[in-house]
């Protein structure tokens, strides 16, 4: 082991949880020409970024000195300003989080393949998984529209950017395809599944609790045809933390930090469900990701869960129809969480599993690491004792076993 750590060099990463701010044309370049007025279209206005009472973002259009001009997305009825939130890097780092923003405003690799590339050279980063932001994280945004043609056609015009455009030419092999499914039909997400497999693309995002949508939850059987697509494809489904349009409060009036401090407590409910359904039981291949979920809670999670699994004989034993096996079996090469700063739950590692842990700069929002990368990931190794084999692990070949990356020419 000594010489193994003499001379180890950093390997370069794999972020399994970035963002791609969307280009302005992106539906309006793909869509039919008669759904171009009702697609999603970017106006150019001045006012102010404003929140509801559910914590939406919206806009209020007029002068003043708080006014700045900003790219706002309108979509049939709705409308999301651009806003530093979402880019938070470069120029824009250290404005306030309701800022109004244009593109011109932008670091230019929040939307530009070429510019996001060298980006992720100057962060240490190999390839890069992206969510999507304007349709926010598993495209909530195409729910419950007027036109479900038109939704349906939006989402079909994403996967097809993402395929061919974000994650093609200079970003083959480094920029690695995530595409969305038509959340409202089971059926049609399956087979959308499988389209994007048959282009290429292996990993799909999804709700970390589609009741929150008013969907069916994965507990009432109605999700198995995606769930089917998903595990025939080789397709990773990927919960992003806010993908049920929740977050986590404690008592009103608690600062902003008490609800950033318990973005976490998203991806505790989506692991339990996940171990409880019978899904993994029932689909051996099917991988899942807890995407910016940190993993320090998950010792707990699996110790509970595994304890409440082992008393229900004594007052729910069709759980053991549902879930043979404890539910902690379950997560050896199925279930993995994703860190950008966890150095505790590093250091509990074995209790969950080291191949199970993946790394993530989360650019460009507000928790990422960029432009520092390297240097939070080396304190994190240091501050857990991570070996040089597990520091290969944690930064790209869990990534690479998780998603299948050798398909597209990464090596561990």
């Amino acid at each position: 082991m000594e010489e193994e750590e003499q001379g180890f060099e950093l390997p370069r990463f794999i972020s399994v949880d970035d963002h791609l701010v969307e280009p302005h044309g992106l539906w309006q370049d793909r869509l039919p020409s008669r759904y171009k007025e009702q697609g999603p279209r970017v106006q150019r206005q001045k006012g102010q970024v404003v929140y509801s009472p559910l914590g939406q973002p919206g806009f209020a259009a007029g002068g003043g000195p708080e006014a700045r001009w900003c790219d706002v997305w309108y979509y049939e009825d709705t409308l999301w300003p651009m806003h530093a939130a979402f880019a938070a890097v470069g120029p824009t780092a250290l404005l306030p989080a309701t800022t109004a923003l244009t593109y011109d405003d932008l670091l230019p690799g929040c939307f530009d393949q070429g510019h996001r590339l060298a980006d992720m050279d100057i962060n240490h980063t190999e390839a890069s998984l992206c969510f999507p932001t304007v349709p926010r994280f598993c495209g909530q945004l195409f729910l419950e529209r007027q036109d479900m043609e038109l939704a349906h056609l939006c989402v079909k015009a994403y996967n097809d950017f993402m395929i061919e455009e974000w994650c093609a030419g200079a970003g083959a092999g480094r920029l690695i395809p995530l595409t969305l499914v038509p959340l409202w039909d089971p059926a049609l997400a399956a087979a959308e599944v499988r389209r994007c497999a048959d282009l290429g693309s292996h990993a799909v995002a999804f709700s970390e609790s589609p009741s929150e949508l008013g969907l069916p939850s994965i507990h009432t059987g109605e999700w198995e045809p995606f769930f089917a697509a998903c595990a025939e494809t080789n397709t990773v489904i990927n919960m992003h933390i806010g993908s049920s349009s929740k977050q986590s409060q404690t008592s009103p009036g608690a600062p902003m930090i008490a609800m950033v401090a318990l973005t976490s407590e998203n991806s505790v409910h989506a692991l339990v469900d996940w171990l409880l359904c019978g899904a993994l039981a029932r689909y051996p291949s099917l991988k899942i990701a807890l995407s910016e979920s940190q993993v320090g809670w998950m010792p707990f999670i699996l110790e509970r869960l595994d304890s409440a699994w082992r008393r229900s004989k004594n007052y729910d034993p069709t759980i053991y129809d549902l879930i043979p096996e404890p539910p902690s079996s379950y997560v050896p090469d199925r279930v993995f969480a994703c860190v950008f700063d966890d150095s505790v739950g590093l250091a509990l590692r074995d209790h969950v599993g080291m191949s199970q842990i993946m790394f993530e700069t989360d650019y460009p929002h507000a928790d990422s690491t960029f432009p520092e990368s390297r240097l939070v990931a080396e304190k994190m190794i240091a501050e857990s004792g991570l070996s040089a084999n597990e520091t290969r692990q944690f930064l790209r070949a869990n990534a690479i076993a998780c998603y299948d990356l050798a398909q597209f020419g990464i090596e561990r």
